[in-house]
């Protein structure tokens, strides 16, 4: 299976080449995350890629002593704009895994929905619309470069409180970045441009005995909730992702 550092390197450059051309009148368009546009569903992809610099700085709470809860404030800010900078190593520890990771829990709440809404349309607010494209292409590289040096039992702890491998929450980001680059290019009225190292590793976390004859990128998008399930088909695990 594809690294998912590999794969997040590849899909965040098909992204980024694709944000370049966006035009002006494009920005605004709606996309099916309301009420992002294409702007602020940029700017949410660039927040959520933007979280790792602050997480590899740190190492997190060690297990059993409540600490996992004092990262709960970082889903009140938005990280900052990207600059150059390094990380410490974590030690290793058992934690969740990327398919854990989207557990329905207050991660989805409301509450947080709305705050992940806005930390979107801020980034716009602060980069400003026509360096977006910019400001996403120094932070998936700044992500890339940090991680390259990141031990493989390197352990990040969220601002949701789980404690995983780097390695785990880098495929959490590929599912960001490469379901939203879906719905980026179905805003934009474009071909997708999903990578074949990201839908390997997408295929292989939504259930790969469960795609059930249907091509990679129709399985994505159910097991997204991006299409509707086949009749009588059941949902996979924390199925749909990012629904």
């Amino acid at each position: 299976m594809t690294q998912p550092l590999d794969a997040l390197r590849a899909e965040c450059a098909a992204l980024s080449a694709a944000m370049f051309t966006v035009t002006a009148d494009d920005w605004t368009r709606p996309t099916g995350c309301p009420p992002w546009d294409v702007a602020g569903l940029l700017g949410h992809v660039d927040v959520i890629l933007a979280w790792l610099p602050g997480m590899l700085g740190t190492t997190g709470p060690s297990p059993g002593a409540g600490g996992n809860r004092s990262r709960a404030r970082d889903a009140d800010a938005a990280p900052p704009l990207p600059e150059d900078g390094g990380g410490a190593p974590g030690k290793s520890r058992e934690g969740v895994s990327a398919v854990g990771y989207y557990r329905a829990d207050e991660r989805f709440s409301v509450a947080t929905s709305a705050k992940r809404i806005e930390l979107g349309q801020g980034r716009v607010g602060s980069a400003g619309i026509d360096a977006l494209p910019a400001v996403f292409e120094r932070t998936w590289r700044q992500v890339v470069r940090l991680c390259e040096h990141e031990p493989e039992d390197r352990v990040v702890v969220t601002r949701h409180g789980d404690s995983m491998l780097l390695s785990d929450f880098l495929a959490t980001r590929v599912v960001e970045v490469g379901v939203h680059g879906l719905d980026l290019a179905a805003a934009l009225d474009r071909d997708a441009w999903l990578t074949p190292a990201a839908s390997e590793l997408l295929v292989g976390l939504f259930g790969p005995d469960l795609v059930a004859g249907r091509d990679d990128l129709t399985f994505i998008r159910t097991a997204t909730g991006r299409l509707p399930l086949a009749t009588g088909e059941l949902p996979g695990p924390n199925w749909p992702f990012l629904g």
